[in-house]
């Protein structure tokens, strides 16, 4: 199979440049001129796949080399982009920044020369002038497997600063592809962990997408822009695929995926969340109740995918508002979030608190990443939450943040003891204690520790995983969930 879909990498020198402005604004736009435009963010970030969604009506996909191999960012990307007409990638922090001491592994760079897509520079011009030209030139030289096709100028203050950047810009042989104004309309709030996510502000969050594709559709050459997608080179191999993925032997052992690329899709349609492998006659499709609303916003959009073509039919509820779990409710799912920010409310909602407590009891599985690992504790900054844990939980001042290797230490609904994964942690909080009797996860970096909680059918931990990277962990929880 061969890949061939349009497609751009959003890039710039370091974070704060503009990226998630410009990323968004083109997606936008050229939804608007009735492409379908296929969104993907580089690395681990949840929040920005968010405005990505809101921009082009379709599920913004990460593609991360770290948590997933690099063998597996073609086949993603080309499983998220079918059907589509173009593409647009958003990089993560600045060009060739990756994985702390991995050199340009998990990079934007990196992940521009796997898909064989042209780089568009995006540079916060707002302190400089002729020196645009030697920062410009030194991204295009660095690295000559990586083609930056074009530099949009961010944050340019005047006609008269314009037309001294461009004229720097001339002799360098990168082309100027968009001028930006200052535009404070297009800002979206942050806080602790970043971006205020859509879920939460989703009428501000529409209004400020409008607006960034105003501002991109004004300042860029899209004509331009979509030449330069079309010239990035065919992709061959199959894309990934849920369904094949959940069948595969390779996954059943502990190690990591086999360095090859996915097997060819039997199911059309990149949002499919049917399929999977047939039950027995009679046995129903056990309810996975996935937790989502406000406080729970982090996740990827093919663990959905895999748990569905496992055999689970995923169903989702929010603990804000929902006071009981889904009828049927099998085996549940609580990612990330900021339950930190709803504390009040979900302690307020004791009846699903009580309900998340008695199927953690009975020993159906429950996988929980981070925030989840917060709702199940005992407490979180004095205010009860679900206590599947005896642990508690509190806001720290101290940002905890990284990539992480990873061994599983106990058996569990998603892993057997031994089986490597890698994962990354991202929050303001702390949990006390740290692990449980049986701990989830041993890593070895930044130092050697255990942590998170196995007990029953309960897996709680900090680290989020990307199930694309070890599908076994959907078959295995959906399996439980049958049996428990």
């Amino acid at each position: 199979m061969v890949t061939s879909v349009p497609r751009l990498v959003v890039a710039a020198p370091s974070s704060g440049s503009g990226k998630t402005t410009v990323a968004t604004g083109l997606m936008a736009a050229f939804a608007a001129r009735g492409l379908a435009v296929s969104p993907h963010k580089v690395g681990p970030d949840y929040i920005d796949p968010g405005y990505h969604a809101l921009a082009t009506g379709r599920v913004g996909r990460n593609l991360d080399a770290y948590l997933c191999g690099t063998e597996l960012i073609g086949p993603l990307f080309a499983h998220g982009a079918r059907g589509c007409d173009l593409a647009v990638v958003e990089g993560v922090m600045g060009l060739y920044d990756g994985a702390a001491g991995e050199g340009e592994l998990a990079s934007t760079a990196q992940v521009a020369k796997l898909l064989r897509a042209p780089v568009v520079l995006v540079v916060d011009a707002s302190s400089q002038s002729r020196s645009v030209a030697a920062l410009v030139h030194g991204f295009a030289s660095w690295d000559p497997e990586v083609r930056i096709g074009g530099v949009i100028l961010n944050k340019v203050g005047s006609d008269r600063h314009e037309a001294m950047l461009r004229e720097a810009l001339d002799a360098s042989g990168v082309p100027v592809l968009g001028v930006l104004r200052r535009a404070p309309q297009v800002d979206t709030p942050s806080r602790h962990l970043g971006l205020v996510p859509v879920a939460e502000r989703r009428s501000e969050a529409v209004e400020a997408v409008a607006a960034m594709a105003a501002q991109v559709s004004a300042g860029c050459d899209l004509d331009a822009l979509a030449a330069l997608a079309r010239g990035a080179g065919a992709l061959s191999g199959a894309a990934w695929d849920p369904a094949e993925a959940v069948e595969s032997p390779t996954h059943d052992h502990p190690t990591r995926p086999a360095d090859k690329p996915a097997p060819a899709p039997a199911v059309p349609g990149a949002e499919a969340l049917t399929g999977g492998p047939a039950r027995p006659a009679g046995k129903r499709a056990p309810v996975v109740a996935v937790a989502g609303g406000e406080a729970f916003t982090f996740s990827y959009a093919e663990h959905t995918e895999l748990l569905a073509a496992a055999g689970a039919e995923v169903v989702p509820f929010d603990p804000l508002r929902d006071e009981h779990l889904p009828d049927g409710t099998r085996g549940l799912v609580i990612g990330g979030g900021f339950p930190e920010v709803y504390a009040a409310e979900l302690s307020a909602n004791e009846p699903l608190r009580k309900a998340v407590a008695a199927l953690a009891e009975s020993g159906a599985p429950v996988a929980a990443e981070c925030a989840g690992l917060l709702y199940l504790c005992r407490e979180l900054d004095g205010r009860p939450m679900c206590g599947v844990l005896d642990a508690t939980a509190r806001m720290d001042e101290r940002l905890t943040l990284g990539y992480r290797d990873a061994v599983a230490v106990s058996d569990s609904v998603l892993a057997a003891a031994g089986t490597r994964m890698r994962g990354h942690e991202f929050h303001r909080t702390v949990v006390e204690p740290g692990a449980g009797a049986a701990p989830a996860w041993g890593v070895r970096a930044p130092e050697r520790r255990v942590e998170g909680f196995v007990q029953h059918g309960v897996h709680a931990s900090y680290l989020h995983t990307h199930w694309a990277s070890e599908p076994g962990v959907a078959r295995r929880f959906v399996e439980r969930c049958l049996t428990s």
